[in-house]
Order: structure tokens, then sequence, then C-alpha cells
């Protein structure tokens, strides 16, 4: 018994390493990081090591696992300054995007494919959720403007929410026998939401006020809270993944004891939960099989990204307020990525015996490497295509700092990028407002205090300390200053003039 365990532990732990340095290896090659952890599985499943792995229930139990982690991570570090602007937007994507998008596919595989209405209609509900982790992932490190990056964040935090309760209900075999709460779509999330705003208020009142032995025992804290606020909503058959994401912004955004280490170990626990669930999924799948559902891949995932996603942006746009224009609607038609959430999502009718559940588990897999390679690989030239790219955006330095923690300020880093009408500007002429300072600049490898004659040069690398209150408006002067230079005290935040 210690033999296998020791075996277990030494494969475990030499999959976790290469996890890790294959996220270095992918960066370099532009190419996304879930591939190789798909990859990994493979390679260990039956078509490689041998090893054998069929159990779709375990996989869908550890995938929800997975998912409440994750999303919990994306809701601990969203910022509510640059999410409250586009929660209606969000909200209607992840609803009534939803709807019209499981309907569009629905209609196109009930034509093309000849299957029955229940199963044409589970294919277009187990692929209308955007990922979570595929989103998280890969728009943080692109240079987009938040609002978009904030719309696209919170709708794949939130739409999980109703496409989890339709799949349970077409993979169910006795629709009929269904409950009322079960039907109840509003209340469910209604009430998640509900519940994570208590469980988050309740958890941020505790914390600040807990006298904690020992400062890793927060970021414990602050997680299990999460986790908390999803166990309460499942138990009171609301939305226990809307519940995750509401209490973890509420929490992210409050002052915590020790927030940088809470958001830096929500952020490890995010990156095991991905490589777990992406080679987990890996080693279910079947590699004989997958050549089969190419077809059937190439239909769906055609009417999914021609037709189904852009009219759900588009209906969605004309629904709520604050919608961007067609550039950035265009955008968010490209940029809803799919990864590991469709494949969790397939695993349900697959774990209950749905007839043609297998077929739907083997396309739903290949669409996602599909989309992954073509989708997250052309996200950054689509943004500069479309115009939609924002040269400028101050991004967070992650450090545990406690004089930064106890003066409720934020490290912020901005690197002077060729077209950047920050270059040729003096330190003086960026007018940050009071509380916000450039502390560092960084040139051609030598770091040194700027004075307020400095003149910024392209390629230079600026960090800049920010008191809590004027986080947001240094955030817009730089922006705007990136976008119009020394004019920018005549131009508003993006960049078009005030009238």
């Amino acid at each position: 018994m210690t033999g296998h365990l020791d075996v277990a532990l030494l494969v475990g732990a030499a999959v976790l390493l290469i996890a890790v340095a294959a996220v270095r290896l992918s960066t370099r090659l532009g190419l996304p990081s879930l591939l190789v952890y798909l990859l990994i599985g493979i390679l260990l499943g039956e078509a490689g090591l041998g090893i054998r792995f069929d159990d779709a229930e375990l996989t869908r139990t550890l995938g929800f696992c997975a998912l409440i982690v994750i999303i919990a991570e994306g809701g601990l570090t969203a910022r509510w300054s640059t999410l409250r602007p586009v929660l209606g937007l969000s909200a209607t994507l992840a609803t009534l995007g939803v709807a019209v998008s499981i309907v569009v596919v629905g209609v196109v595989v009930h034509l093309l494919l000849g299957l029955d209405w229940r199963m044409a209609l589970l294919y277009g509900a187990v692929l209308s959720s955007t990922d979570a982790a595929a989103v998280f992932a890969t728009l943080r490190r692109l240079r987009l403007p938040p609002r978009l990056v904030a719309t696209l964040e919170a709708e794949s935090g939130m739409n999980d929410a109703p496409v989890v309760l339709v799949v349970v209900l077409l993979a169910s075999p006795a629709a009929a026998s269904l409950s009322w709460h079960e039907l109840l779509l509003f209340y469910e999330l209604a009430a998640g939401a509900a519940i994570g705003l208590l469980v988050g208020a309740a958890g941020r009142w505790l914390l600040r006020r807990a006298a904690l032995p020992s400062a890793g025992l927060y970021p414990i804290a602050a997680v299990g809270l999460t986790v908390l606020a999803y166990a309460a909503g499942a138990v009171a058959h609301a939305s226990g993944f809307l519940a995750v994401y509401v209490a973890g912004v509420v929490l992210g955004n409050a002052r915590l004891p020790h927030r940088r280490a809470i958001l830096g170990f929500a952020d490890g626990l995010a990156w095991v939960a991905q490589i777990g669930l992406f080679v987990l999924l890996g080693l279910l799948v079947s590699p004989g099989r997958l050549p089969g559902a190419l077809v059937a891949a190439l239909v769906v995932g055609g009417a999914l990204v021609l037709l189904a996603r852009p009219l759900s942006v588009a209906v969605s746009a004309l629904v709520a307020r604050g919608a961007p224009g067609w550039r950035g609607q265009a955008f968010l038609s490209w940029a809803g990525l799919r990864g590991a959430v469709p494949i969790v999502l397939a695993t349900i009718p697959l774990s209950v015996g749905t007839p043609g559940a297998e077929k739907l588990f083997d396309a739903v897999f290949v669409l996602v490497i599909i989309f992954t390679l073509v989708q997250a690989g052309t996200i950054a030239p689509v943004a500069r295509w479309l115009g939609v790219t924002a040269p400028a955006e101050a991004a967070e330095v992650q450090v545990e700092s406690a004089p930064l923690e106890n003066m409720h300020a934020d490290l912020l880093q901005i690197g002077v990028d060729p077209g950047s009408r920050l270059a040729g500007v003096h330190i003086d002429e960026l007018r940050l407002p009071v509380g916000a300072v450039v502390t560092l600049v960084v040139r051609d490898g030598a770091g040194f205090v700027p004075a307020p004659d400095t003149r910024l040069r392209t390629g230079d690398c600026l960090l800049i300390v920010a008191t809590a209150d004027v986080r947001d408006a240094a955030e817009r002067r730089l922006r705007a200053v990136s976008r119009r230079g020394r004019l920018a005290r005549w131009f508003g935040e993006d960049g078009r003039e005030e009238h």
C-alpha cells in the first residue's frame, strides 16, 4: 500500500513540476498552457503510459471543485470600480446571451447533424458558457481596455450558473419529475448572488476584526469563505458558482489584513486547480475516438463562432446599457473563450448515461482544442485590427509589502511601449493626482528616481505608488496621456475631446 502511495506521489509531483515548467515554455511558443496540460493527461492515459481512467462522475465532481477555486480567484482579483460599469451587460450576456446561444446552436445542430431537439439543445447548452480559467489566464496578459476585460471576466464568472442548470435539466432522464426550484432560474441566480453577498460581507467583517495567530491563516480563511458561499448556495438550491464569484468580489475589494498574501495564495491555488483539471480531462478522453468527432466539432464550432456568439452579444448590447460600439462588440464576440468548463459540463450527461453523451464529449473536446489554438492565439492581433487595444494600462504589481498595506496603497507598473504618447512627456506633465507618485523609472536595465523634468522614453518602465482613493484617477490620467501626450488635459479618459 505504501509503495503504491509513493509511486502516486512521484507521478503527481513530476506532473505538477512539468506543468509549471510548461507555463514558461507555452508563453515563449505562444501556445496556450491548457493545451499542454491536456496533452500531459493524454500522454498519461490509455494512449500513452497506459493509465486507464473512465470515471466521468468523479471527473465531474473534481471538475466542479476546480471551477470553484478558479472562479473564486477571479472574483478575489476583480476590481469593483472596473466591474460596476459593465455589470448590466455582463449579467445580460450570462443570461439572455446564453439563451440565444443555446437556441441558435441547437437549431443548426438539429438541421445539419440530424440530432433530436433534446441532444441538439444539449450541444448548445454545454458550449454556451465561456470559460473563466481561459478568460482570466489569457486576457490579463494583454493590454486591453479595462471595460472589455471586466465584461468578459464577469460574464465568465456568472454564466456558469444558468448553464449548469440547463445542462442538468436537458441531461436528466426524468425531466418531468423535476421540482419547482430547479425550474426557477431567476431564483437560482438571485439567491446565489444574495448568498454570495451575505457570506462575503460577513467574511469581510470577521477578517478585519479577527486577530488570527498567524498571517498564513488569513489566505486560508478567505478562500474557505468562498467555498462556504458555494456550499451554502448549493444547499439552498441556489447558484453556488455565482455565490462564489460574488463572495470573491466582496472580499477582494475589501481592505483585509495581509491582502497581498490572500491574492497570492488564491492565484497559486487557481493554477493548481487548472493544472489538475486539464490533466484529468486529458486522462478521461479516448484519443482513438477523437477523429470521428471532427466533423461534428467543426459544424458546432462554426455555428457558435459565426452565428450564436455574435448574435448573443448583439442582442445583449441592445438590451443592456453602456454597451460598447461595434468594434467592442466584435471583440466580445471573438474573445468568448471556451476551455475546461464546456468539457466539464459534457461530463454531466456522460455520468448519467444520456444517449449520445460519448459523441457529445468527444466533439466538445475536439472543439475546445481547435478554439484554443485559433481564438487564444489570435486575440491580440484581432484587438489591434479592431483598434480596441489600450497601450498604457497600468498593472498592479503583486508584492508583499506591509508599509503599503498599512498606508492603503498599491504599487502600479506601466511600460512606455512603441507608439505610446507617454514618450517625450516630462514627469511633472503627467499631472498625477495627489496621492500618486512615480517612485522609480527603469531604463536600459538601470533604475533611478526621476526628477520632475525627467523626460520619458520608449522602453521605460515606471513604478507608481498610489493610495486606494486615487488609484482609479491615476490610471485614467495615465491612459489619457498615453493617447494624447501633453494635450491630455484637454481630453477625457477615453482619449476623446470633452464637450
